[in-house]
């Protein structure tokens, strides 16, 4: 399958909304991007165009967001595009520009961060299993029995 996977950087405009759902934890944010260009007659950096993007972050992406994205925070996301076209009645058509995000991070060439692995919830203990006998047989298929005799006392050095 085909899918158009983008990488976006710009500022979060709107406060994340976390959920907790049947299918796991989810979390969306408005992204703003403004494209930047040199103008030569100014001599400064001027904004251009600002594209709206909905983000949206599920399972432990969803949580870690919640913890630590906030608005005006520039960031950098990554994942597939999807943009949808809605027809309301009695209303123009619009379009929405979603991103389905494989990961997001803060803009490390704007600011600094500091990070800090997640807690996971309690997975289930492993039983423990027995150690493997890793001695090899010898040619009859029975244990060498120089293996079963105590080693020697160590003789003092005087």
């Amino acid at each position: 399958m085909n899918e158009t996977i983008v990488c976006v950087v710009g500022n979060v405009a709107t406060q994340p909304v976390y959920r907790e759902s049947v299918a796991g934890p989810s979390a969306r944010f408005r992204l703003a991007v403004t494209a930047r260009y040199w103008d030569r007659e100014k001599s400064a950096w001027t904004d251009g165009h600002t594209n709206f993007f909905t983000v949206w972050a599920n399972r432990q992406l969803a949580v870690n967001v919640a913890a630590c994205v906030e608005v005006g925070q520039p960031v950098v996301v990554q994942g597939r595009l999807k943009v949808r076209t809605e027809t309301r009645e009695g209303q123009q058509p619009w379009a929405s520009a979603d991103i389905d995000a494989v990961t997001i991070g803060h803009d490390l060439a704007r600011g600094t961060a500091l990070f800090q692995r997640a807690v996971r919830p309690d997975a289930p203990v492993a039983a423990a299993r027995p150690e493997p006998n890793w001695e090899t047989p010898n040619r009859s298929g029975t244990q060498d029995d120089t293996a079963d005799q105590q080693a020697p006392e160590p003789v003092p050095v005087t």
